[in-house]
């Protein structure tokens, strides 16, 4: 009896140093997230990114990971920072319409006077679940956001109230407000386009990373956004010259904060994971759908709408329409008069409707969601640089220009890297991944639970120090259709899920004529 006694309390005292030293390696352990906007994964290669090539080599290459839908850069950003799909975050888009916010135009939402009010208006939850940054500080340990972009403001935007060792910087701005005075008293001013390049300020962001808030240390949580390539992309193209030049400013930048990593001899507890929050495509057309629909006889408000007038707010590849008063019978009559376009892709509506498929199938059926949200049209074709990935687009930018938020494979599938001590080396995974699963991966490396289940998963199946791999995944195509005297509407979304959490592979529609009639073109 007095052996079972001694064995059992060996037992538990084993446990509990096993447990301690677990608690100890988390507490030692630090993440990395750099973000290269806009990067597509078919253009990592050993002559494009060497540093990060050669980071692949050292860790596992997601080959099928996924951006949110629309694929824009602030829905993705938020998915990355929380872990959860869009319809659960309550940020749709990067234009949205919030009349509580501002009932007479559109709002960008990572303005920093539209977050203040939404915060306001929300009790602080203008996005509606904690970020990684916010768990970690909840738990006691410090957090650096460093982003070339105003995005950085949603990855973290409570520290002038909380997180005294934290900061948080965007676009030159910092939170808390005068955490930045030492920076500019370091690097300058924060470097801003249009009169510098943009990786002008995407290197001072790196070196106001690694050289002023890692200056007493890496913190348990680290976030760089550089706004290349996605910035020159959107100017020029994807595959040009400037283009590629910005892809290698993005990765010096890589190896700039790898470099900080080896001089502190902080790479043996650091996981680094470079991701992508969206793809890039190549504008084929510019659409005017403003006046497309103007001429069609909508009303189509700009600012100050009516009670019958339609918001229309453009996202680049994705349109959202807010009806005013919800009318369907305007919905309905919209919904009609885009099946039959040439440039519709994938129509999605809050109610039911012929032909469409509901806000939920994208996970965007969020209480601030439109009656109807529209992806244009995408084809494979090459570009004027040889790189695949046409889309229609609205407005904001001309042809042959980048751009994306559709939902074409190029925009959709987006890079994502992770290498360090908990990942396994030179491998590649083809099971399906997604932003929304760089939350859940993150905290469980640094033993934080949580306080609500996340829609992404953990990246089991890439880590050495998880046993169970998940099962395998699941892939089908739905399609919705809709006959018309004319001709018929059929779109399809293709759907991959893993578990519980679900990816959007890519979407497409078409409005087809009989072959043996001879009909007037659709709307353009």
């Amino acid at each position: 009896m007095i052996r079972k006694i001694f064995l059992l309390g060996w037992v538990i005292a084993a446990v509990g140093v096993q447990l301690a030293c677990a608690e100890r390696s988390n507490d030692r352990r630090q993440v990395v997230l750099i973000v290269w906007d806009g990067m597509r994964p078919d253009f990592v290669s050993e002559e494009n990114t060497p540093a990060l090539w050669r980071l692949s080599k050292e860790g596992v290459f997601f080959r099928n990971h996924h951006a949110v839908y629309p694929s824009a850069t602030e829905v993705n950003g938020t998915a990355l920072a929380t872990g959860v799909y869009p319809n659960h975050s309550g940020l749709i888009a990067n234009y949205e319409y919030r009349p509580e916010i501002d009932s007479r135009k559109l709002i960008n939402v990572e303005n920093p006077a539209v977050v203040r009010k939404g915060d306001e208006l929300s009790g602080g939850k203008y996005i509606a679940v904690p970020t990684i940054a916010e768990l970690v500080q909840k738990a006691g340990r410090r957090t650096a956001i460093a982003t070339a972009k105003t995005v950085g403001l949603l990855l973290d935007r409570h520290l002038d109230s909380r997180g005294k060792d934290s900061v948080a910087l965007f676009a030159g701005e910092s939170l808390p407000p005068d955490a930045i005075g030492s920076i500019v008293k370091m690097l300058g001013p924060f470097p801003a386009p249009p009169k510098q390049p943009f990786a002008e300020g995407d290197a001072w962001t790196a070196k106001a990373l690694t050289d002023s808030l890692w200056r007493d240390g890496v913190p348990a949580f680290s976030l760089l956004w550089l706004s290349e390539p996605d910035a020159t992309q959107h100017q020029t193209a994807p595959g040009a010259q400037p283009a590629l030049a910005a892809i290698r400013t993005a990765d010096q930048n890589l190896a700039h904060v790898l470099a900080a990593l080896d001089r502190r001899h902080a790479r043996e507890i650091t996981d680094i994971f470079v991701v992508s929050d969206h793809g890039f495509s190549t504008i084929s057309r510019e659409i005017d759908l403003r006046k497309i629909l103007a001429t069609a006889g909508f009303n189509v408000a700009t600012d100050d709408p009516k009670p019958d007038d339609i918001m229309l707010v453009g996202n680049g590849g994705t349109v959202l329409f807010y009806v005013i008063r919800h009318d369907t019978s305007v919905t309905h009559r919209l919904v009609e008069f885009l099946q039959q376009s040439d440039f519709a892709g994938v129509i999605f509506t809050r109610e039911a409707m012929p032909g469409t498929f509901g806000l939920g199938k994208a996970k965007i059926d969020s209480p601030n969601a439109p009656d109807m949200a529209m992806a244009f049209h995408w084809n494979d074709s090459r570009n004027q640089f040889g790189v695949l990935g046409m889309i229609d687009a609205d407005w904001n930018r001309r042809a042959g220009e980048g751009t994306h938020a559709t939902l074409s494979r190029f925009d959709m599938h987006n890079t994502l890297i992770a290498s360090g001590p908990d990942f396994h080396r030179g491998q590649s995974d083809d099971f399906p991944s997604g932003n929304v699963d760089l939350a859940p991966t993150i905290l469980r490396i640094l033993g934080i639970t949580p306080p609500r289940q996340l829609d992404g998963r953990i990246l089991s199946e890439a880590m050495v120090t998880i046993d169970n791999s998940p099962s395998k995944a699941q892939t089908e195509t739905i399609e919705a259709t809709r006959k018309f005297s004319s001709g018929t509407w059929r779109q399809t979304l293709q759907i991959s899920r893993a578990g519980s959490t679900t990816y959007l592979d890519e979407g497409n529609g078409a409005f087809v004529q009989p072959k043996s009639e001879k009909k007037n073109e659709p709307p353009h």
